[in-house]
């Protein structure tokens, strides 16, 4: 298997999410990501060639419980305890201006 050298500029990645960073930060951050991209390097040379993709654990949280229908709060309870109500609704507080 080819390795080849990946390499991120962290100014680079610091300008683009608009992070003001010392030459200091950016001296100890670009040997921490060097590291974790010589690890990610080392994976990619990992012979997987006789290992079986399973994909067991994505599956188990596919499973969907049943809709079914159960006790609930009748309508007068909610209302009657609800801080604030209007016209048959729960009023609730602003949070979107537009």
């Amino acid at each position: 298997m080819e390795s080849e050298k990946h390499t991120m500029d962290v100014g680079y990645v610091a300008k683009l999410a608009a992070i003001e960073l010392t030459d200091q930060e950016k001296e100890l951050f670009q040997s921490q990501l060097d590291q974790v991209l010589s690890y990610v390097e080392q994976l990619n040379e990992v012979n997987l060639g006789e290992v079986e993709v399973r994909n067991e654990s994505a599956a188990s949280h596919d499973q969907l419980r049943s809709d079914d229908e159960g006790i609930s709060l009748s309508h007068e309870v909610i209302m009657a305890n609800a801080p604030s109500a209007s016209s048959g609704c729960v009023r609730v507080p602003k949070i979107i201006d537009q």
